[in-house]
């Protein structure tokens, strides 16, 4: 008697990605918008942890994303993509490629959610009390390394890099990132961070 096989079930990777919905309309690549944003996610991601860039890879690892993300060259270019970038690479992200990147920058900020709630609750203290942020150690470290992963990657000459040329300026710029990636922790997350990447180029 000839027994059939049981119907292959969808991957991990198809799974986790075709849970992220896309509105109606939506070009198959990322905007330049979602690019950026996607990038200086994980930009803030690697000022809070100082293995970011190997724990990106390990979680697409973890994730059965390796279809996706090829391995460190690969994502390095899906990164330069961000056309501020000193050394962007004007290629394609695919949606495939963006919602990957979506779902590791959430599964990461979900492992520093702690660490990302102290943060925010010391800086709206500092606030709160008329305080510098140098008064608070942990965040302080946390911004100079933003400032300087920032400076040495983004193209001084663009203009959009030029808005943030001053310290305040890009300390406000990496507060704003946390408060993202906080957001990123909650339910439905990756979702959510998702679909927002996409806000005003939806009528």
């Amino acid at each position: 008697m000839q027994v059939q096989s049981p119907p292959a079930t969808q991957s991990n990777r198809l799974q986790l990605i075709n849970q992220l919905s896309t509105p109606d309309g939506i070009p198959s690549e990322c905007s330049r918008r979602a690019k950026t944003q996607i990038d200086l996610l994980l930009l803030a991601i690697e000022a809070l942890d100082l293995g970011g860039a190997e724990a990106m890879l390990a979680s697409a690892k973890e994730l059965d994303l390796e279809e996706v993300i090829r391995g460190r060259v690969n994502l390095w270019l899906l990164r330069s993509s961000n056309p501020l970038r000193r050394f962007s690479q004007r290629q394609p992200m695919s949606q495939d490629e963006g919602k990957a990147l979506v779902l590791i920058t959430c599964f990461l900020a979900r492992r520093l959610t702690v660490l990302i709630r102290q943060l925010l609750l010391g800086y709206q203290q500092l606030e709160d009390q008329g305080l510098s942020l140098d008064h608070h150690f942990r965040l302080s470290d946390y911004l100079a390394r933003f400032r300087s992963h920032f400076r040495a990657r983004m193209n001084a000459k663009r203009s959009a890099v030029i808005a943030y040329s001053s310290d305040e300026k890009l300390n406000e710029l990496a507060i704003e990132l946390l408060t993202k990636l906080l957001f990123c922790t909650g339910t439905n997350g990756a979702d959510r961070l998702w679909m927002s990447l996409f806000d005003g180029e939806v009528s």
